[in-house]
């Protein structure tokens, strides 16, 4: 009986160590200032607009421990109904922006527009700090909503490259990188986090059935603008 107590005391001793050695993954978290979001609202490429989509990045971050901060989704809008487009370059703050893991993808806005970022397959994590399936996995979700030229610009109005600003779940196409930054191709558009091709689907082009079908699932980057 008292070495089952000795061996119970000091089993729970050792474990109660290794917790308080652990780093703690919220505690991880809440210095995250970019991420993959791990799902979408549901509704394809209809997000709810800008708002909506920045919505979504605040609520996941509360619940990954990073509330505190202000939250933008990355993504472009073209001009519509009067109103100018926005570019998804100026929405996200100055940086520098690290995943959940600590890792930092870029300094600056210039740096993640440029050819020396930091997103790759495993740095472009979600807010719960998993790697999100890419180019040969099944099922692959790497496409991710953008709706952007690569300089993080919008696109001209005209052609709909953003399922009209967010907000279809029918008709309409979305110009979507790939976070693996691999593609059927070996080039540019096929490498590109931010601009690789438009989406497209028996749907219409903006539905979840659609993003699925190309290897998305309505997923989009977010920010941390402060």
């Amino acid at each position: 009986m008292i070495r089952i107590g000795r061996s119970v005391t000091i089993s729970g001793f050792a474990l109660t160590l290794a917790l308080l050695a652990a780093p703690s993954a919220h505690a991880q978290s809440a210095d995250m200032t970019f991420f993959v979001t791990s799902n979408g609202p549901g509704k394809g490429a209809d997000l709810g607009g800008l708002e909506g989509a920045d919505a979504q990045c605040q609520k996941l971050a509360q619940a990954a421990g990073a509330a505190t901060k202000t939250w933008r989704a990355y993504l472009s809008t073209q001009a519509a109904d009067g109103k100018p487009a926005v570019n998804a370059r100026d929405r996200i703050g100055k940086g520098p922006w690290q995943n959940a893991k600590g890792a930092v993808i870029a300094k600056d806005v210039a740096d993640l527009h440029g050819p020396a970022n930091n997103l790759t397959k495993q740095t472009a994590l979600s807010e719960k700090g998993e790697v999100n399936n890419g180019a040969g996995d099944t099922p692959n979700r790497h496409d991710i909503l953008t709706g952007s030229q690569a300089d993080g610009t919008a696109f001209a109005a005209g052609d709909d490259k953003t399922c009209k600003n967010w907000t279809s779940s029918t008709q309409g196409a979305a110009v979507v990188g790939h976070a693996d930054r691999k593609g059927l191709r070996d080039d540019e558009p096929s490498k590109s986090w931010n601009s690789s091709h438009p989406s497209r689907g028996p749907d219409g082009g903006c539905s979840q059935a659609d993003l699925k079908s190309t290897g998305g699932d309505g997923l989009f980057y977010c920010f941390a603008s402060n």
